[in-house]
């Protein structure tokens, strides 16, 4: 079979944090501005640098030093890990659906996330499921502020890393919300949507994803999906 690279978003798709980590955002502004967070960003689908970057902008502030900020970030959530591990949850089917791709042995499998690598990691371990994953070829949140620009970071990373390269027919992203869509559309990449997150499964087909799931609990829809071929991802420009 032909060889896929797979990417995965985390929270929504493959996690439920029960909202425990939206307070990060607030208490690391507090902490690296001492002035309390006014107003209130979205965060679905998002780089934690971007959405760090709207919170200095919506309280007139200039953003700080990509290093400052990453680093209170990964304090802020190693803080809530305890209270993260007794809210949150892998979603139903998700360990079973990492588990049937891991056995394909012409899928690297890794994820595609705005989480920093070190909060992307700890959330993954928590739940167990670092183990499914190549976490070496994925993309980060500190690698690139826009989304988007995350898709050709981890095919670059497969290649290298498998000695083959991914195109767009054979990248395929795995998320729960429209800018995950996005991200696939312009980075080029198939797209599977599930509606575990916060949009809805019309919400996901307008944005233009390939597939919709209602969630991960059918593995061999999941399989279906990742193998069907799609409409040819639209590339920049």
């Amino acid at each position: 079979m032909k060889p896929l690279l797979l990417l995965w978003d985390i929270d929504g798709t493959l996690i439920d944090d029960d909202h425990v980590c939206e307070a990060v955002y607030p208490r690391a502004f507090e902490r690296l501005t001492g002035r309390p967070a006014l107003h209130r960003v979205t965060t679905a689908g998002r780089t934690e640098l971007d959405i760090m970057d709207e919170l200095f902008h919506r309280h007139g502030l200039d953003a700080l030093a990509p290093d400052r900020v990453t680093a209170e970030l990964a304090r802020q959530l190693r803080r809530r890990s305890t209270v993260l591990r007794a809210a949150g949850r892998p979603l139903p089917g998700a360990v079973e659906a990492l588990r049937a791709m891991e056995a394909q042995r012409h899928v690297a499998q890794s994820v595609l996330t705005g989480n920093l690598w070190v909060n992307a990691l700890l959330k993954l371990r928590l739940f167990g499921l670092a183990e499914h994953l190549d976490l070496a070829i994925g993309a980060y949140g500190g690698d690139a502020r826009e989304r988007a620009a995350l898709v050709p970071v981890a095919r670059l990373r497969a290649a290298a890393a498998y000695g083959r390269a991914f195109d767009a027919d054979s990248t395929v992203l795995i998320g729960d919300t429209p800018r995950d869509v996005h991200a696939a559309r312009v980075g080029g990449a198939r797209v599977i949507a599930v509606a575990t997150g916060a949009s809805s499964a019309a919400a996901l087909r307008e944005a233009g994803a390939d597939t919709v799931l209602t969630d991960l609990r059918d593995t061999d829809a999941v399989v279906h999906a990742v193998h069907s071929p799609g409409p040819a991802a639209r590339r920049p420009g």
